[in-house]
């Protein structure tokens, strides 16, 4: 019997899968040196928690496509904020000013709770989504697709309402914070 299987499993084409994982690669923290070259806006995404509303610091949004308008943002494995965005089926997008730097860092940071995250910070409902009134310009997407990569879930929601103001945004480049500068918006610094 053991022949047999042993015969089939050589009988069988190779999972294409196994080979990829089989494949050298650079190490996580070569990677990670790579991706904090991308420069990016800051956003924290935010949905309505079994408890009250829930949210973290994001930097990998992006938009997916225009026509129908989508977003794409990826959100860590095992956060309280995918888990919800699963539950609810709905999040928002705000995107943070060049002065919200502290706000960026207290969404970022697991040790904050939830309560402690949103105090002092002017909220409206917007499709049950919790939405940040001072923000750059802000969206809240319905959930779309969620799907499980590595150790981040890519979540695309399709946009249903979206608000932008005048500003500057606060942005994520080489593992810190930094803004614009120049006469025009679109000078960096």
């Amino acid at each position: 019997m053991a022949d047999l299987a042993l015969n089939l499993a050589l009988a069988r084409p190779p999972d294409p899968g196994e080979q990829l994982r089989d494949e050298p690669g650079p190490d996580t923290e070569h990677c990670l040196r790579l991706y904090a070259k991308l420069a990016s806006g800051v956003t924290v995404v935010t949905t309505q928690g079994g408890t009250g509303p829930t949210g973290m610091t994001v930097s990998s949004l992006t938009s997916l496509s225009a026509r129908p308008p989508l977003l794409l943002a990826c959100l860590r494995n095992g956060s309280h904020t995918l888990s919800a965005i699963g539950g609810q089926g709905v999040f928002a997008v705000n995107l943070l000013r060049d002065n919200q730097r502290s706000r960026a860092a207290r969404f970022a940071d697991p040790a904050v709770s939830p309560s402690e995250r949103f105090r002092e910070i002017p909220l409206r409902p917007v499709l049950g989504a919790p939405v940040f009134g001072d923000a750059l310009g802000w969206s809240v997407c319905l959930v779309e697709d969620i799907r499980r990569y590595g150790d981040h879930s890519a979540v695309v929601g399709r946009v249903a309402v979206v608000q932008v103001a005048s500003g500057r945004p606060l942005l994520w480049h080489d593992r810190r914070f930094g803004s614009l500068s120049g006469a025009g918006e679109g000078v960096p610094r």
